[in-house]
């Protein structure tokens, strides 16, 4: 875990029961979930292996040892997990580093975030080198955390990676809103008990308890943080 800035303790506005906003990266604030698997298929390539489509929704979202293992097991490629990682790295950040485009909104509540003083954290279960690739394009100045899979022994569908992000802001978990694109990670911040706002960007994802469905990072904004918490109460 990197703190960018000071923890925040408990710091919320008054009347509101948000009391921090976590964010994952990869497909809910930047438009890259199409970035690994297009690496991953040109990977596999130079290894003499095609990727079946299907298989995309199979590693889109988790951690990086689970979705490289499982290619490794579904093609019979004959490289070291470690490798393949190295590889898929490197790959990764060859395409941020030509383009990196911010989904839809993203800016927009990032910005009202940081100006309303709402402790915000980034959790993803991508590596702490892409991590902070990324932070430089986001603006690290707008998480007072973040959180990166090969910094929790248990990354994301676990809820560790939220946990941890919580306790580093000070902050109950089951009063901070997340913000997913992936079941991989809705689970995970399910699991630490918080209220997830669930951004679907490659495969579709229902409401449920303690869930609430979006098109896009349009429709969200502190307001509408704030509203879900409060009806939670």
């Amino acid at each position: 875990m990197t703190t960018t800035v000071p923890a925040l303790g408990t710091r919320t506005a008054e009347g509101s029961a948000l009391q921090a906003v976590l964010l994952d990266m990869d497909g809910t604030l930047v438009d890259t979930e199409g970035f690994w698997w297009d690496v991953e298929v040109e990977v596999f390539a130079t290894l003499g292996h095609r990727l079946d489509d299907s298989w995309r929704h199979v590693v889109v979202g988790g951690p990086m040892t689970r979705s490289a293992g499982f290619l490794i097991e579904a093609t019979g490629a004959e490289i070291p997990l470690a490798d393949l990682c190295t590889l898929l790295n490197e790959g990764f950040e060859d395409r941020i580093g030509r383009a990196l485009p911010l989904m839809p909104g993203a800016a927009r509540l990032l910005a009202e975030l940081y100006e309303q003083e709402i402790p915000t954290a980034l959790v993803s279960a991508s590596h702490r080198r892409i991590i902070d690739r990324v932070l430089t394009c986001l603006g690290p100045h707008h998480f007072a955390l973040s959180v990166a899979g090969d910094e929790v022994s248990r990354t994301k569908p676990y809820p560790d990676p939220y946990l941890l992000a919580a306790t580093g802001l000070g902050v109950d978990p089951a009063r901070c809103a997340v913000v997913e694109d992936t079941a991989t990670g809705v689970a995970s911040a399910e699991a630490a008990g918080c209220h997830v706002v669930a951004v679907p960007s490659v495969a579709p994802i229902g409401p449920a308890h303690r869930r609430t469905v979006v098109s896009s990072l349009e429709e969200v904004d502190l307001a509408f943080l704030r509203g879900l918490m409060t009806q939670m109460r």
